[in-house]
């Protein structure tokens, strides 16, 4: 594998616009919110809340898409198989071109169910089912775009996605302005612009495939139809799917039960939870060279340097970790004015301050050893994992610790979080002693 220098090198090349590409992600939601909230309205601002919160559960959902394509190209290069690797962008856009028009067929019922859950007031309900139905148009760019983006990943290339992401977010803003502000189309506008932008994105992606993709790669058709395949495809990500659902509903219950705290606490830990958010987006990177790099070196089966990718990927995600606690401990009140000028929220802001210094520490063995399993294609344990963190003690310590409040919500939320990675290296130690790494699919 090189020596250390050379091989935190690599690192650096895929973890660095990761992490560009990755914190562009909640700023395009600050400057959406930005701009319907200038408007005079304020129930367009809550549709497009509404509307995008159903859609990012349903296309995170399918974020399997990325990480499951990403581990099997990394462990095919690794193997020494170009071809193999094209093959499996090419099954991918074919899975996500298939789920994209099950979407589309079944939209009626899940949009139904989805508005009926959250359960917005009446006078927002039809602005954010107009939104959602038209941002529904866009599936076969977001889902194929997750299948591009997860081949370029498994090459070690995070720069292609990141100019994808740049540009469609670029894109997205712009037409916001031009569709919001300059036609006055408000929610609707900003649907119909994300829309564009991600079909932009989606051109950007292709035509990055077509200058790095040689012409030969193009499987035959036996290979594009082989029934076996799609059956192994779903079989792997299916584990992911439940995964991502699991911590998505994670999620979604913070925030349920937050919101039963009051309007000051819900705030509060909305913007503490957009500040972590931060901070995972930030160490993800290193879980894509951990997926890449980790994933090529078991696909070799070359046990020295794949255990070399995951002690320098860790020393570096646990670096950055420690690296954003103490900016967190410094700045964190000056932040806190900047986010915010209402005294109840920064009041609450004041008392749970710590869990923000805390959580980066927690979180940041689980970040990386996700990406570990998802280049090695080890999915189960990722599943099995998350439900016993999420069903053993998140719930459980969220329920004995009612009494504490808002303090209690986050010491469940954080335990989770440690339960996560605890039961991860668990795995991982398993997994190590008995050589399955490097194992055939």
């Amino acid at each position: 594998m090189g020596t250390a220098t050379s091989l935190d090198h690599k690192i650096w090349q895929i973890a660095w616009p990761a992490i560009l590409s990755n914190i562009s992600i909640p700023l395009l939601g600050l400057v959406d919110a930005g701009i319907l909230g200038h408007l005079d309205d304020t129930r367009y601002l809550g549709a497009v809340a509404i509307g995008s919160a159903l859609l990012s559960f349903l296309y995170w959902g399918f974020s399997f898409l990325r990480m499951g394509t990403t581990g099997r190209v990394a462990r095919a290069l690794g193997a020494g198989s170009e071809a193999q690797a094209s093959l499996e962008l090419y099954r991918a856009s074919v899975l996500a071109l298939a789920l994209a028009g099950l979407v589309w067929l079944l939209h009626p019922l899940w949009l139904h169910a989805g508005l009926a859950l959250m359960a917005p007031d009446a006078t927002l309900l039809p602005l954010a089912d107009s939104y959602a139905r038209i941002r529904i148009i866009s599936a076969p760019a977001v889902l194929v775009t997750y299948a591009i983006i997860g081949w370029f990943i498994g090459h070690g290339d995070t720069r292609w996605p990141m100019w994808v992401l740049i540009v469609t977010n670029l894109t997205n803003i712009a037409l916001d302005v031009l569709f919001v502000v300059g036609l006055g189309w408000a929610s609707d506008g900003a649907a119909l612009a994300t829309v564009l932008a991600e079909y932009t994105g989606l051109g950007l992606a292709l035509l990055a495939v077509r200058r790095r993709l040689a012409p030969a790669a193009a499987p035959g058709r036996g290979e594009l139809l082989d029934v076996r395949a799609y059956v192994s495809l779903m079989r792997s990500n299916s584990h992911l799917f439940v995964r991502t659902i699991t911590l998505l509903a994670a999620f979604a219950f913070f925030t349920s039960m937050g919101e039963k705290l009051g309007t000051a606490t819900l705030a509060a830990n909305a913007l503490l939870m957009q500040l972590l958010l931060l901070t995972s987006y930030a160490l993800d990177g290193f879980a894509y060279a951990a997926e890449s790099l980790a994933g090529n070196r078991a696909g070799a089966k070359d046990p020295r340097g794949f255990y070399q990718v995951v002690r320098r990927c860790g020393l570096w995600c646990a670096g950055s970790a420690l690296a954003l606690s103490i900016a967190f401990l410094i700045v964190q009140l000056p932040l806190f004015r900047l986010l915010t000028s209402l005294p109840d929220v920064l009041r609450v802001l004041d008392q749970h301050r710590l869990w923000l210094v805390l959580l980066p520490l927690v979180a940041a063995p689980t970040y990386l050893l996700d990406g570990v399993f998802i280049g090695t294609g080890e999915t189960r344990p990722m599943m099995r994992t998350m439900l016993a963190s999420a069903l053993l003690v998140y719930l459980p310590a969220w329920y004995v610790t009612q009494p504490w409040g808002n303090h209690g919500l986050w010491l469940a939320f954080t335990l989770f979080n440690a339960a996560r990675g605890l039961t991860l290296y668990g795995s991982y130690r398993r997994l190590s002693a008995g050589g399955g790494w490097f194992r055939c699919d």
